[in-house]
């Protein structure tokens, strides 16, 4: 919600400085976002009349001006083709700073001509991109006055965040009362005085939905003249982000947000028949307000004539019967929506619109007749013309209600203990009536404004409960939720900075685990993974469709509804696709060289490469089919430049670096891995692999990614990644405790092993089945060199391993050394056909 200061004041009577008003707007519940204001910019700049704009002496495309500020004439010189004698402009004396620019100005010489100051152009002073010439302003504009003040630009804009039960914040008015109620000034009067009835109005309401549209009124101007608004309308609207359209449309803009109140005016010679309809909506198609087809269903309520739907109710015009420069009557619409249906088809259609806002929050009903007498007179003083008598449909729902307070709650809820006078002074303020009041309570009457105060309730309640049961809670909700709300009110009044803040007191003497399981899980993977010198990204959840599909299937089943943006509207399939994006905006920044990774979800079915539903671990199973915990990282162009070791192009040895790194640190050794091929198919097919635990538990995948999907998203060459489903991990077996083993007194004998083997065969068959061979005595197998070429035949390579031997009963003798070798050399030929190396 945005409003001017000067807006503010034609409902607030109040001295209060800015820095106030935003100040104490955060204290009571509406948190200011931001202020802004735009005069300060502009501040030194006056209004100027050109005397004279000769041609430079010296400058074909120069004048040398002579201009009147206000404190004398100076000299400027100016390179702007419309500068001409007799025109006026806006000034910049040296010494001020040039928003467009930056720039400070300075008195100088230009080609031998003095130049004590500057003619500014729109873009200049930073308000448009028009920089084809000055500004050219009436020739009443007043030489001397500053600019900003002149052109209300000087008036600054508070934008505030208002929460869904606060309707009347949607309003200037309903902001002034808040303020009035915390002490900043004084809430003025407001009435709308009625427009007495010329004739009957031709056009009429009717309700065939009066669950969606309980009351609705009407009225039919003529004889107008639609044009564009006064300067003073179309400055405020301007100020809060609108655009002005013409004065019809903008007075119903005016009052959305003056009362928050939205309104809506038909043009009448473009309505078919003698009534419009609330109804519901049959499958039609109407061209909306802001350009889109819209298709509305039997859920949707719908503003309709003869020939069909001209309105979405409550939340958008059509274009077929709006108002343009040659309407001359309008029917005039105030109407009561019901908000939850409202909400409903906002959100199914996916329209927002400053009208939908506020009927979702639900408005005023008892302003009504006020706002259709109030919008009238202004018809009138803008456009002219005459009014008919106010037609209606519907009738006025019973919104009186009363709630009550025990002065006692102020305390053992809000921790303050607020003297009786200052509550109830405090409520008074805010627009609530006292009924009744005794030592320890008072009653009092809701203002219509306040729907969210004492509303009806709708509990979901279990099924088994019995009739009683629910009787009783309903009767408890109903009972609590009332003093409540107004415990809240009187203590954002008073300040919710106020409220002293109080610890929950803890449930056990001896507090549980900071952390689950899972959690400590992802928090150590982060520690882990930024220790290995990769920065951690926090992205959305959900992306484009067409860019989720390069990590793999996007199902309808994972697409949103009602998307925040259009290019949010998929659940990703993996935290990789967001970190994909992150090195393209990165590259894009001249960052090319980067390493990221997320602890995340990721979106997929277990058929398009996740783990199978039985290996998520604590997840449900249910879940588990479409959301896997996930930790993926991205390395992107080169490694970091060090005088340690050479920068070097990444590649999938370092993802799959990662991932083995994270891995054991989360208790899985590399021991028990298994490396296979192939990887999904944003890998490329010949450098990457999947992680088993075993030969059947899918833990992860790594490999550097798809030169497709490179291309596609623009990433730097080379680009490699990790993916680890962390819920698939199995957690470490609970053993119990025993003494480590004593360090074996006695010498270990490494040996070393070159077996020839086919080019396919991964080093990991070779490595598993070497450490195999004696596991009571081989403490380490690593593999130290591989070579392909002569000497070794074509289709094949040489793998070189060390293989460590500790005893830990005797000193090995040679020919236990001979035979271990033996052994070992054996059980590679067996699992993987390969030979020793001559």
């Amino acid at each position: 919600m945005k409003f001017s200061l000067g807006w503010l004041s034609t409902h607030l009577e109040t001295d209060a400085p800015i820095e106030r008003i935003a100040e104490t707007l955060s204290a009571i519940g509406l948190e200011v976002e931001e202020v802004t204001d735009r005069g300060a910019a502009l501040a030194a700049f006056r209004i100027a009349h050109v005397l004279e704009a000769a041609p430079h002496p010296n400058a074909d495309r120069l004048k040398a001006c002579r201009v009147e500020t206000g404190s004398g004439v100076v000299s400027v010189v100016c390179g702007a083709p419309n500068a001409h004698a007799g025109m006026k402009a806006v000034f910049a004396p040296p010494g001020s700073r040039i928003p467009g620019t930056g720039i400070t100005l300075k008195r100088s010489l230009i080609r031998g001509v003095e130049s004590a100051g500057m003619l500014l152009s729109a873009r200049e002073m930073a308000l448009g991109e028009d920089h084809d010439g000055i500004i050219e302003l009436p020739p009443d504009a007043p030489v001397g006055e500053a600019y900003a003040h002149w052109a209300g630009l000087d008036d600054p804009v508070i934008e505030i965040a208002v929460t869904p039960n606060r309707g009347d914040a949607l309003g200037v008015r309903g902001i002034a009362r808040d303020l009035a109620a915390a002490g900043i000034g004084r809430l003025l009067p407001w009435d709308a005085a009625p427009v007495p009835s010329r004739f009957p109005s031709p056009l009429g309401w009717a309700i065939d939905w009066p669950e969606a549209c309980p009351w609705v009124l009407g009225r039919t101007l003529r004889g107008m003249r639609n044009g564009p608004s006064p300067r003073w309308l179309a400055e405020r609207l301007t100020a809060i982000g609108l655009r002005p359209i013409n004065a019809l449309v903008d007075i119903t803009n005016f009052f959305t947000f003056d009362l928050g109140r939205p309104l809506h005016v038909f043009d009448a010679a473009k309505i078919a028949g003698r009534s419009l309809a609330m109804r519901r909506g049959a499958g039609e198609t109407f061209r909306a307000l802001n350009g889109r087809d819209v298709t509305v269903s039997d859920q949707d309520c719908v503003i309709a004539d003869q020939s069909g739907v001209v309105s979405l109710a409550g939340i958008v015009g059509g274009e077929a019967s709006g108002c343009d420069e040659g309407t001359e009557s309008v029917f005039i619409e105030c109407a009561l929506f019901d908000p939850v249906r409202v909400a409903e088809t906002g959100r199914r259609l996916g329209i927002l619109s400053d009208a939908r806002a506020r009927f979702e929050r639900g408005i005023d009903p008892a302003l009504m007749p006020h706002a259709i007498e109030a919008v009238t007179r202004m018809i009138f003083d803008l456009c002219g013309g005459e009014a008919s008598g106010v037609v209606a449909a519907g009738v006025e729902p019973d919104w009186r209600r009363s709630a009550c307070l025990r002065f006692s709650r102020l305390r053992e809820l809000g921790g303050l203990a607020v003297p009786v006078s200052e509550a109830v002074d405090i409520l008074a303020r805010l627009g609530f009536v006292s009924e009744r009041q005794d030592e320890a309570s008072v009653t009092v009457a809701v203002p219509a404004w306040r729907n969210d105060i004492a509303a009806r309730i709708e509990l979901a309640l279990a099924p088994d409960l019995s009739a009683e049961e629910q009787a009783a809670m309903r009767e408890g909700a109903a009972a609590i939720e009332p003093e409540v709300d107004l415990v809240e009110e009187v203590l954002r009044i008073r300040g919710l900075d106020t409220v002293p803040p109080a610890s929950l007191p803890p449930s056990t003497a001896v507090p549980p685990a900071a952390l689950a399981p899972p959690e400590a899980r992802a928090q150590l993977a982060r520690r882990v993974l930024a220790a290995r010198g990769l920065a951690e990204c926090v992205g959305f959840s959900f992306m484009a469709a067409r860019e989720a599909a390069f990590f793999g299937e996007a199902p309808d089943s994972l697409r949103l509804e009602n998307p925040i943006a259009a290019d949010l509207d998929q659940m990703r399939p993996t935290p990789l696709a967001s970190l994909a994006l992150a090195a393209r905006r990165n590259a894009a920044r001249g960052f090319p060289d980067v390493a990221l990774f997320e602890i995340g979800p990721g979106f997929i079915e277990a058929a398009a490469g996740g783990p199978p539903r039985e290996q998520c671990g604590e997840q449900r199973a249910e879940q588990c089919a479409e959301q896997y915990l996930m930790a993926a990282g991205i390395r992107a162009g080169a490694t970091p430049r060090s005088w340690i070791a050479p920068s070097r192009p990444v590649d999938a040895l370092d993802a799959k670096a990662d991932a083995l790194a994270l891995l054991a640190a989360l208790g899985v050794p590399a021991e028990a891995l298994t490396l296979t091929m192939p990887a999904p198919a944003h890998y490329h097919p010949g450098r990457s692999g999947l992680i088993f635990h075993g030969p059947k538990l899918l833990l992860g995948r790594f490999g550097e990614l798809h030169p497709r999907l490179i291309a596609a998203f623009d990433l730097p060459r080379p680009a490699v990644s990790f993916e680890l489903f962390l819920d698939s991990i199995p957690a470490p077996k609970r053993r119990a405790r025993r003494a480590p083993p004593d360090l074996s007194p006695f010498q270990p004998v490494s040996r070393d092993f070159a077996f020839v083997v086919d080019e396919a065969l991964p080093a990991e068959s070779v490595l598993r089945a070497a450490r195999g061979a004696e596991r009571g005595l081989i403490t380490s197998v690593t593999l130290f060199d591989v070579f392909a070429g002569p000497g070794v035949g074509p289709g094949k390579k040489s793998l070189a391993i060390e293989v460590v031997f500790q005893p830990r009963e005797r000193t090995l003798t040679d020919a236990e050394i001979e035979a271990a070798s033996s052994n070992v050399v054996a059980a590679v030929a067996k699992a993987t056909g390969g030979v020793l190396r001559g």
